[in-house]
Formats: structure tokens, sequence, C-alpha cells
């Protein structure tokens, strides 16, 4: 039968696949033409909205090459964040079409913004149909090519919950990686290894259990969750609950006390059934080598697909040598609810782009502070260097900053790769949480409004080491004990969770760790000044922000915490 899967998926897969995987090559063979082609596709889908009327598409259009289709494009509509989109969005989510794009989103993802409100992104049709259609089938086509026994097991993939609300209008809000696995082909459905409603289980520990107790019975050959930090935490479960889920595996239950709604409770039970011989060959795994680890009950694993970039290296780190030595550790590839980016292809952590579906622009690290800098194309790139990457897609953005800070690898075809190296402009993440500097500060000043305790200066910073943060406060009164600071802190990591989505999903998740709490000494920030100036700064020039990942000053501030 397993056989017969896997034949059944690669074969299919090997045509609808290599059918997407031969148009992406013709893309990236001429990059400059594929962007021009793009943005011309996009102008003219987006030509008769709001959005396009108020900027001139049709004038764009008009530009007799891609030299001038690029210059009118950046004196029409000026690089966008996505408070700057927020009033097209809202108009959309009330109901109104034809705003950013022809007609109405047929769902929005959410994710952290700059501000307390999230950002809705939207979701056409047309952009669900290419990127999480045929370019999801160069993913798993791509899958076979480096490993092509993927599909002889079953299917792990921790995606998020398909339908989490709705807009005013009722267009639903959720997890478009849930949307894609919902809506997959019947032959790969067949493969995973729970029912999607796993996924509606709100309490993590208990979803956590759902996952490993049906996925450690079951013979898994393919791993896929973006974030490290989850297969951190599937671990941990296990280490907690091994015999339980023996248990539950030999009698084909599901833990009586774990907390999970009654109705979800009865769809997973209705696809359990006792199994003896698989519980003994558990046991036997924990006789022989104690601590049970994932090349002990998973040793066929193909394919572990995970980010390995940015500071996702914390989280490698801690479950080294624990897979297969045979298995591939594949990048997940450079991925955001706003965009999918591209695709990593092989073994190295270089994502390819998609010229034929996004239009990219890029500024040169050295030029981000420059007032007027220069945006160069895509075939502009050069290998080693860092930008900071500007999308256009068919899903209404529009000159949109990512905010991120990405490094050019080697071609694919002649298309540069690229892969992340970290957030930019005041916007920190140690799990995907995406905090941003006005946030912290925000939630600080909340918390001095609720408590009635007030800060003089205060600082944070993202701590990889202990996967959390680390927050520092001079109060106006020295006499606050740290017994009152944490309570503080508890207070500002409350607000924190109220105004980040994401930041509460990654802290309820367990992925990050509760912040910890520093009293600093009086004059701590002119301490810390004077320091810098006498190391070289220029005291005209001094700026420091609020929120930070910056091991240096981390160090600095360390030494200015008050003793208990």
């Amino acid at each position: 039968m397993e056989l017969k899967r896997m034949l059944v998926a690669n074969a299919l897969l090997g045509m609808a696949g290599g059918i997407q995987y031969r148009s992406l090559k013709k893309a990236t063979k001429n990059p400059r033409l594929s962007s021009e082609q793009t943005l011309r596709n996009i102008l003219m889908y987006a030509k008769d909205t709001v959005y396009g009327k108020e900027h001139d598409f049709d004038y764009i259009l008009q530009a007799p090459n891609d030299t001038e289709l690029y210059k009118r494009y950046q004196e029409k509509v000026k690089v966008n964040d996505y408070e700057d989109l927020r009033p097209y969005v809202e108009r959309h989510k009330h109901g109104e079409a034809n705003i950013l794009f022809p007609g109405k989103p047929i769902l929005y993802a959410t994710t952290s913004g700059t501000t307390s409100e999230p950002k809705w992104i939207p979701i056409t049709q047309e952009y669900l149909s290419n990127i999480y259609g045929k370019m999801t089938k160069v993913w798993l086509y791509n899958f076979i090519q480096n490993k092509h026994k993927v599909f002889s097991g079953k299917i792990l993939s921790i995606v998020g919950k398909v339908i989490e609300g709705y807009a005013p209008d009722g267009t639903v809000f959720g997890s478009v990686s849930g949307v894609t696995q919902r809506d997959c082909p019947n032959f790969v459905k067949v493969l995973y290894s729970n029912p999607q409603c796993v996924y509606s289980i709100a309490d993590y520990n208990a979803r956590y259990y759902v996952l490993m107790r049906m996925g450690i019975e079951q013979d898994i050959t393919l791993i896929v969750t973006a974030n490290p930090s989850t297969i951190v935490e599937l671990q941990n479960n296990v280490n907690k609950f091994y015999d339980e889920y023996v248990n539950d595996i030999e009698h084909g239950t599901l833990k009586a006390d774990l907390n999970i709604d009654p109705e979800i409770r009865a769809e997973i039970e209705a696809c359990l059934k006792p199994n003896p011989e698989r519980a003994a060959e558990l046991r036997a795994m924990k006789a022989k080598y104690g601590k049970v680890l994932p090349k002990h009950y998973w040793p066929n694993l193909q394919i572990l697909n995970t980010w390995k970039c940015g500071n996702t290296k914390v989280y490698l780190d801690k479950f080294k040598d624990s897979y297969p030595e045979t298995m591939l550790h594949q990048e997940f590839g450079y991925f955001a609810s706003e965009c999918r980016f591209g695709l990593v292809m092989d073994d190295t952590n270089n994502t390819v782009l998609f010229p034929h579906f996004h239009y990219y622009e890029f500024i040169d690290e050295a030029d981000l502070d420059n007032p007027n800098p220069t945006y160069l194309q895509l075939h502009e790139l050069q290998e080693g260097k860092r930008y900071c990457p500007f999308v256009t897609t068919f899903a209404g953005l529009y000159r949109y900053n990512m905010n991120d800070l990405l490094e050019v690898g080697p071609n694919f075809q002649n298309t540069p790769t690229v892969h992340l190296i970290q957030k930019v402009n005041g916007i920190v993440t140690i799990t995907g949480e995406k905090l941003h500097e006005r946030q912290f500060i925000e939630a600080v000043h909340e918390a001095e409004k609720e408590t009635g305790l007030k800060t003089r200066f205060f600082i944070g910073f993202a701590d990889l080491n202990i996967l959390g943060y680390q927050f520092y406060y001079e109060f106006e009164d020295q006499s606050i004990t740290q017994e009152q600071a944490e309570k503080f802190t508890e207070k500002v990591d409350e607000i924190l969770m109220r105004i980040n989505v994401e930041y509460k999903t990654k802290r309820d998740s367990l992925r990050l760790k509760m912040p910890l709490t520093h009293r600093m000494i009086p004059e701590s920030f002119e301490t810390f000044k004077a320091q810098c100036i006498a190391e070289g700064a220029r005291d005209g020039q001094f700026k420091l922000q609020l929120l930070m990942q910056d091991e240096k000053r981390h160090e600095k501030f360390k030494k200015l915490v008050l003793e208990n």
C-alpha cells in the first residue's frame, strides 16, 4: 500500500510539478524580461481599481521600455508599508470590491504589524492559484527530486487553523498554509499523519500531544513546519509524555485529561485503533536508548523542511544529532504572510525567486539610510551583497517594504537567489513574533499607567540564549523591589500579547519564554552614553533603539544592573 501511494504521488507530482518547474526555469533565464512582463501584468490586472486609478497605472503602462516603466512606477507609486495600505484593505474588509485589485479577497492572513492593530493581508484567487497552487506543486515535486522516497511514508505538517474568524463582510481570515493543506489533491491528503481538526485545538500542550501521539505511531518520511522552534517543542512534549503516548497507541485511545473540544476529540478518536505492536516497539526503544529521539522512532525520515536562516540557528542546535543522518534538512525558504517569495530547490539556504509572479525591487544595505535611495532591479543584484526587498504582487501589495535584510547567493539559471539575514527598521524577532520597538514602548507606557510605577529609562534586548527577551528598567523610585519589577514585566508581557498577535501565539505555544526583568542603577542611560562616546561615538549623532538584538550593547547594560 505504501509503495503504491508513493508511486502515485511521485507520478502525479512529477507531471504537475514538472510543468510548473519548467515555467519557473524559463522565467529565471531572463530576469530582466520577466520582471518587466510581470509588472506590466500586475498593473494591467489592477489598472481599473481604486488604487490603480489613483496611481495612474494606465499612464505607467504606456511606457515604451522597461527603464521608463520602472521610472514611472517609482514616480507614481511611493514605497508602502502596511499602514499606507490599511485604509484600502479596510474598504475590502467592509465589503467593497475593486479597491486594491479586481473583486474582493477570498481570505485574509493576519500577522503582527507595527501598531496594536494586526495586519490583514488580503489573498486573491489569482495569488492563491499561482503561488499556493502552481508553485506548491513545484515545491512538492522538488522534494521528490531531492529524496525520491519522501512520500513512501506519512507527512507530519504543522499548519495554522483554517478559519480563525471573519472580516466585517464575512470573508474568512485564517492560515493560508492551512487552506493549502485543506485544498490539496486527495493523493497528497491521504499522506498526512493527522486530521486537520488537530490544528483547531486551542491548548498548545494538547495540540502538540495529539500531533506527536499520532505521528510517533506512524512511519513519518516528511516533516514540514516553517518554524524550527516548533520542532523543539514537539520533542519537549515527547520527553514529557512518551509513556502516555505508548499507552494510548496500545489501546487506541487519547489521553482523557487533554483540554480538547469534545467535537474535535470525537473526530480524532474516530481515526484511532489499538496498535499493540507499535506500542511494544516504542517501549523497546525507551529500554534501549533511555531518551528516545526522532532518529529512533522515525528512522526512515527523508526530509525535514524548516527555516534555517536568520535567528533560527539557536533552535537548530537544540535538535542537532536528533534526526537520521541520511535525512535532508532543507531550508523552508524566504516566506512571510505578505508574500511567498520563492522556493529552496537544493540543500543550500538559497531561495529561488518567482520573477513570473512577483515584481521585486531592492535597496543596497549601504543605501538604507539615504532619503533618496536607488532602487535596483532583480537582474542588478550582486552575489554576496545585502539588500532590503520591496515587492509588488497580484494580491494588492505595491512596492511593499518587507523590512528584511537579504543576502544574495548564486544564480539559479540567470536569476539571483536570496536568503534572510535579519529584520530591519526597529523590528526584532526570535521565533517569528516580529516585535516592533514602538510596540515595546507602548507596552511599557501602558504598564506605567496600569501599575502606577514610573520609569526614567528602559530598554529591551532579544536574547537567543534564553529564547526570550530581557527587559531593563530604571525606575524613578529606586526603592522598587525586584518582585515589583517582575510584576511590572508581567504587565508589559500581557500588553505585548494584546497588541502583537504573533507575540501572543509564540508565548502561548511556549516557543517564546517569559521575559526576564532587571532593575538598573540611577542615570543608567547617561552612563551608557558616556561609555559609548568615550569609545569614539559622536555625541551629536548618538542614537539608541529601545528594542534590539545587539550582544555588544546588551553586555554594557548587564553591567548597569542593580545588585539584589
